[in-house]
């Protein structure tokens, strides 16, 4: 008797072993892409770059994840994803290493290249609850790691601010914080992951990957560089239309080949596309929170008449901070409203919340108790968002396509965040405050910082709308598939894992 209560207690306590090295894994995927936002000054000044060349640190990594994030994400489901979560890990702990002992600015960017190959472990870790975890266990599991993305990114924002204090502040240590982090999440992915229970194989579409890459990359480059290149240059405008053009023949690549990187009838699943389209939405919700916030409090009172004149270091702990705890505390609580109360409900209470927030910021940013209360609304509103997706994606695909489904949702909120950067950074600089003393930096006008927060409460209010009635949950139309799900397929407001470690009754076809 004691033996059989033995067991279950053993399987409860790996599991819980496993949802915490995916969530941290998942914080370094976050870390990476919101790292180098507080120290590019740094850099620049460190390695005598413009500004213009200074800004690829952060589009190297957005190029990085680009290409290398469906990629892995589809290996993941043909080879196992262990091995390749472990190999990405791997990446990223030698490109933080190589970001924290080096001065030179072309090895800076390889560097971050490789750090941007982490964005593909989300995809993977979600993959890996699935095979791993019992349905009851999954929407918590999924939502508490998905929700940590953003408190990942606010603590890189507080760590780069906390390292880089002083009067001579050194970029390495923000590294040298990457790769050790990096390395506790390697050893924890190592210890507690166990090999994958089955794997599609087949071959890899290097043709399908290869244009798709190159299509991202010509969307991506133009949104992240059009604040310096011109949104109207002719550089802009050509790359968008190449864009345009390597998309469509990506689509008839994938369309030709017999095992495609994309099943392309997946994007003609409800779920995909709105799940997708809500992603572009929160991703761009959430860089307009850290960049509007970071600038508006840091903005000197005394010569723009608004602003608090707080230093990188307050913006980051006094005014960030505790959004950013509010999303890991909310994290803890998405996945479990998402078995109790339904995905739908669960993303248009938390993207209501994110309205609240930026309504509030919008037409009331004067005190700083109001920036704080605000930015918690948005924090909860953004980890509620990140807890809900991948419910949705996972039920909204069959098993053998959720590591390359997931990825697409990751790139989804990584443009996002890009659209987010560059047009509030575009907003701001449009209309600058004149009469100022000269020598004075530039200051935006305080209208501009509205219509920034306005902007997040519209991204969160379509999000509403998308989950309200974009995101109807139905039985997926498995004949639209490739390949059925198989057993269990997917529940109504969640995934049902399969595979055979846990078999759930076959579907009758009816809900």
């Amino acid at each position: 008797m004691p033996h059989t209560h033995r067991r279950p207690a053993t399987a409860e306590f790996r599991g819980r072993g496993l949802v915490l090295a995916l969530g941290l894994s998942a914080v370094i995927v976050s870390m990476m892409q919101t790292l180098v936002v507080p120290i590019l000054t740094v850099v620049q000044k460190d390695l005598s770059l413009s500004s213009s060349s200074t800004s690829w640190l952060a589009t190297s990594t957005l190029l990085s994840a680009a290409v290398f994030t469906p990629l892995l994400g589809r290996l993941g489901d043909m080879r196992g994803k262990r091995p390749v979560l472990l190999g990405v890990l791997g990446v990223t702990v030698v490109g933080s290493a190589l970001a924290a002992i080096t001065s030179s600015f072309p090895l800076l960017l390889v560097a971050r290249a490789m750090q941007g190959a982490s964005t593909a472990i989300f995809p993977l870790a979600l993959s890996v609850l699935r095979d791993e975890l019992p349905a009851r266990r999954l929407p918590g599991a999924m939502g508490l790691v998905s929700g940590t993305l953003a408190f990942g990114s606010g603590l890189a924002l507080v760590g780069a601010g906390l390292l880089t204090q002083g009067p001579h502040p050194d970029y390495h240590r923000v590294f040298w914080l990457a790769t050790v982090l990096s390395l506790v999440a390697l050893a924890t992915v190592a210890i507690a992951v166990p090999p994958s229970p089955s794997s599609t194989g087949g071959r890899t579409d290097w043709l399908g990957a290869t244009t798709l890459a190159g299509a991202l990359v010509l969307l991506l480059l133009p949104i992240s560089q059009g604040g310096t290149w011109g949104w109207t240059s002719a550089r802009c405008l050509g790359l968008l239309g190449g864009a345009v053009v390597l998309t469509a023949v990506w689509v008839l690549v994938e369309r030709r080949v017999r095992q495609p990187l994309v099943d392309m009838r997946m994007f003609a699943l409800r779920p995909v596309v709105f799940t997708n389209l809500a992603g572009v939405l929160l991703g761009f919700g959430m860089f307009t929170q850290f960049i509007g916030i970071s600038y508006l409090v840091q903005t000197p009172h005394r010569i723009a008449g608004y602003g608090f004149s707080a230093s990188v270091l307050d913006a980051a702990v006094v005014y960030l901070l505790p959004g950013t705890v509010a999303s890991l505390i909310a994290a803890q609580f998405g996945g479990v409203l998402v078995r109790r109360i339904g995905a739908r409900v669960t993303l248009a209470a938390g993207a209501g919340s994110g309205v609240l927030g930026f309504g509030w910021l919008a037409v009331s940013h004067g005190s700083p108790g109001g920036v704080v209360a605000a930015g918690l609304l948005t924090g909860i509103a953004i980890s509620f968002g990140f807890a809900t997706l991948p419910a949705f994606i996972v039920a909204g695909v069959p098993v053998h396509q959720s590591g390359i489904a997931n990825g697409i949702n990751s790139i989804a909120r990584s443009l996002g965040s890009s659209l987010g950067s560059a047009v509030i950074t575009a907003l701001l600089s449009a209309r600058l405050l004149t009469g100022l003393p000269p020598g004075t930096p530039a200051v935006p006008a305080e209208s501009q910082y509205t219509l920034s927060f306005a902007l997040g409460a519209g991204a969160f209010a379509l999000v509403v709308l998308i989950a309200l009635t974009g995101l109807r949950i139905e039985s997926v139309p498995h004949h639209k598939v490739v390949q059925p799900s198989g057993p269990g397929g997917q529940t109504p407001e969640g995934p049902r894992p399969t595979g055979p470690r846990h078999r759930a009754p076959r579907s009758s076809g009816r809900r």
